[in-house]
């Protein structure tokens, strides 16, 4: 339990938040493959089969198996979680996940809910692949009836998975692989309502917007920018379903300008998608608007290549300066 001042890696977020759930309904049951007795490929749910026996479960490799059973467990009274080891293989569990669990409050006509999680590890940014690095977040937002949460620290991933868990809709859970190591303070055990952003740094030359791993990108380029004089609101959407349009349009009200930070390619990405709304429903505060993305190829496995492909702080940092007109001034000292 958090005592206030305790810090933990975000893997370990993760497993207390289960244990808790587990703990404190009994309907919850976890299953994925090598989750149990192995602890799960990266050290997330170590010691959870020991503490809860045949509630936590191995499964065979077989991602459509899962979300079909998950979706069976859940209409007939448990709240199940289960995990799909890379996110890219969420493709295999959509249709159980899609035209089932998404749509079972409807066809049911509001009769009956479908209370389960999906946790999945995204992102690139460990050389692990073009088929082991994305992040699916644009593939799963356009699916009415699933919740999409993004976290960015260890104290946002307890508290949100804790309320994915108790929540009655499918819920798509996206951990990013490189924050599994990183660690935060956690400073209650108390659960985050679904779909409210955080202003995690106060500013007002510009807004940056992002989710998971890249909220923490924002957080060191706004550190840098700060150094040249431009002092840049961070706004963490932590959840893209439901989306928390207000909270961005109430910051670039104070900045007039905003940047979408998106570890996916811009076409057909959540980034272009909340820019077009905050230029219908924000237009009058807007001097500029844009979205940092990645270039249109599959993520490359050279680490040199990956790294260039990634948005990180210093390409947030070099777009903000070209267009607030930054980069003439500075190499010319003016």
């Amino acid at each position: 339990m958090a005592d206030g001042n305790e810090t933990i890696e975000y893997r370990v977020a993760i497993r207390e938040a289960i244990a808790a759930e587990m703990e404190r309904d009994e309907t919850v049951v976890f299953f994925g493959e090598d989750v149990a007795i192995a602890g799960g490929v990266f050290a997330v749910t170590p010691g959870l089969y020991e503490r809860f026996g045949d509630r936590v479960i191995d499964t065979p490799i077989s991602e459509l198996a899962m979300s079909a059973g998950a979706f069976g467990a859940a209409v007939t009274g448990l709240r199940p979680i289960f995990e799909i080891m890379f996110a890219d293989f969420l493709l295999l569990a959509m249709d159980s996940l899609v035209n089932q669990s998404a749509k079972y409050w409807y066809v049911s006509n509001e009769q009956a809910s479908c209370p389960l999680v999906v946790r999945s590890a995204m992102g690139a940014g460990g050389n692990f692949g073009a088929m082991h690095s994305q992040s699916p977040v644009p593939w799963l937002q356009g699916v009415p009836g699933l919740k999409v949460v993004a976290p960015a620290t260890a104290g946002d991933a307890k508290a949100l998975l804790r309320q994915s868990i108790r929540d009655d809709n499918p819920v798509a859970f996206l951990e990013h692989k490189r924050l599994y190591s990183v660690k935060d303070p956690v400073t209650t055990d108390e659960v985050l309502p679904l779909g409210k952003a955080a202003v995690v740094r106060e500013g007002t030359d510009v807004t940056l917007v992002s989710i998971s791993k890249g909220v923490r990108d924002c957080l060191r380029a706004a550190d840098e920018l700060a150094e040249k004089g431009v002092r840049a609101e961070v706004v963490d959407l932590r959840s893209l379903r439901p989306l928390d349009t207000a909270t961005v349009l109430e910051s670039v009200a104070k900045t007039n300008r905003v940047t979408i930070v998106e570890e996916g390619p811009l076409i057909g990405g959540w980034g272009a998608n909340l820019l077009g709304i905050v230029a219908a429903e924000g237009l009058h505060d807007l001097d500029d608007a844009w979205v940092v993305a990645c270039p249109e190829t599959p993520i490359p496995y050279s680490p040199t290549l990956e790294d260039a492909y990634m948005p990180a702080e210093g390409k947030i940092v070099r777009e903000v300066e070209n267009r607030l007109g930054l980069a003439a001034e500075i190499a010319t000292g003016v």
